[in-house]
């Protein structure tokens, strides 16, 4: 491998999958503002994440309802304007 292209000061870091509260720890560099006491009385830092292995379709099998009315509403809301000016 090439020296010098790979980050440096690996550390434990808790990892917490937002949609299932599964909660994993790993070495990574990331940073981060909160903190997380687990189960081995340990505190680690917190990365929340959207999604993870135990929740992904893909792995789990089962299709997920994602939220797409508040994504179009979210949408309409911020293009109102836009749309205002185009139909007069």
């Amino acid at each position: 491998m090439k020296k010098g292209i790979h980050p440096e000061g690996y550390r434990l870091v808790a990892f917490r999958d937002m949609s299932n509260g599964y909660t994993f720890v790993t070495r990574s560099t990331m940073n981060s503002k909160e903190t997380v006491t687990l189960e081995d009385g340990k505190e680690y830092p917190l990365v929340k994440i959207e999604i993870s292995n135990t929740s992904h379709p893909f792995y789990t099998g089962k299709m997920k309802l994602v939220d797409t009315a508040g994504r179009v509403d979210k949408y309409m809301n911020r293009y109102k304007n836009h749309f205002d000016k185009k139909k007069k």
